[in-house]
């Protein structure tokens, strides 16, 4: 489905739009989405793109790479996160998507707004949606994965909601060293803390990742930020040796 007009006057129709009647630019531009005939703003992005965006996104990450995929609600994580998964698994790897939050369901949902049926790959997707996730459950799961592996965890603020479970960073660390021992690539998805305003600043950054439990963020290698329909990639400066 083509839009009305280009993307870029949507843009600035969205801007004006924000600025006359006092909303948030990412609100006015779901409002033009919407009126498109899209569910948002992130949504006609990405059904406006070629994929190429997301397939050198794949490119770019590394087996062993532990990445944060951070947005406000809304802008298109899953989403993303389940493209990535269908660029690995087009490349002949399996891909894991392990969910305190969606259920298998929805994770069809997803597959149905990229026009991927998961059948056509055979048994290499696997979805989780045990209430027992934590990163000892992920690694034992993911036991005999080969390299090359493709894994979302969905999502971070979850992995620590039992009590019986690590601390946050304990488990962060264990999957990082996980990652590294079977170049196994693990995205999380992560929440944005509600201070972050878009209309103030482009993209959300590490500082306004949600952490209701001490995280030391620079044990992630890479970090993908997504607003309005648009992704910023980047490697996390200092990012902790083991």
């Amino acid at each position: 489905m083509k839009t009305s007009t280009p993307i870029y006057r949507l843009k600035q129709t969205a801007r004006r739009k924000a600025r006359g009647e006092g909303i948030p630019l990412h609100a006015a531009l779901d409002r033009i989405a919407v009126e498109e005939g899209y569910r948002n703003w992130g949504h006609l992005s990405r059904r406006q793109s070629d994929g190429r965006t997301v397939t050198a996104l794949y490119r770019a990450l590394a087996p062993g790479d532990l990445v944060i995929s951070a947005a406000r609600p809304g802008q298109g994580k899953t989403l993303l996160a389940l493209a990535l998964a269908v660029e690995a698994m087009k490349a002949g790897n399996p891909a894991c998507f392990f969910s305190l939050d969606y259920t298998r369901a929805d994770v069809a949902d997803r597959f149905g707004a990229l026009k991927i049926d998961p059948d056509a790959f055979d048994d290499r997707f696997v979805f989780d949606g045990s209430e027992m996730i934590s990163a000892g459950h992920i690694i034992a799961r993911m036991g005999d994965a080969s390299p090359g592996t493709f894994a979302v965890i969905d999502y971070l603020q979850l992995l620590d909601q039992r009590r019986e479970n690590p601390d946050l960073m304990t488990q962060i660390r264990d999957l990082r060293r996980f990652a590294r021992a079977r170049q196994i690539t693990f995205v999380c998805i992560s929440q944005i803390d509600r201070s972050y305003d878009p209309a103030r600043q482009p993209f959300p950054a590490l500082s306004d990742i949600r952490l209701p439990n001490p995280l030391d963020l620079e044990l992630f290698d890479k970090a993908c930020f997504l607003n309005g329909g648009e992704i910023r990639f980047e490697a996390i400066a200092g990012s902790e040796a083991i």
